[in-house]
């Protein structure tokens, strides 16, 4: 952790998906409410009360990109301390996309969904909302991945 960055605890609870196909990985551009900036991000999101860590990332997938995903395994777990001072504990997760329900509603924050590259998302690695975006997808293309089960309750 970044020993500059003051937090407040108790830390965030919150996921996200890394989800690929075909070499192409699936981001959400949204307006980082700290700097009004439009950034990068994997569908990701807090866990909501009485959810386990797995429901809050299909649903978290499910609302941001309109796509139904299977989650495949564990690519880790993470502390960030945030600009904003917020401590977000993040458990990010491998998915592999089902199908897309282009009737579904998009949640308002997001402006556009894109699958890049990692190519693409090297080049925009500035606007990425925090280094946990290329981080979990350096994971993925190192093969690190735990099991399902890792997370048992």
């Amino acid at each position: 952790m970044n020993e500059n960055t003051e937090c407040h605890w108790p830390p965030h609870v919150t996921v996200a998906t890394v989800v690929e196909r075909d070499g192409l990985y699936l981001l959400v551009e949204e307006r980082d409410k700290f700097t009004g900036e439009l950034v990068f991000n994997q569908p990701a999101g807090h866990l909501d009360p009485g959810e386990s860590l797995a429901e809050a990332a299909l649903r978290e997938t499910r609302e941001e990109t309109r796509w139904e995903v299977r989650l495949t395994g564990v690519l880790g777990m993470a502390l960030y301390p945030a600009q904003n001072g917020v401590l977000y504990y993040r458990t990010t997760f491998l998915a592999e996309p089902l199908a897309e329900d282009s009737t579904a509603r998009l949640d308002p924050d997001i402006h556009a969904i894109h699958w890049l590259s990692y190519e693409a998302i090297l080049a925009n690695s500035a606007r990425m909302r925090s280094p946990l975006v290329l981080a979990a997808i350096e994971q993925h293309r190192k093969g690190l991945c735990a099991p399902m089960d890792l997370i048992y309750a």
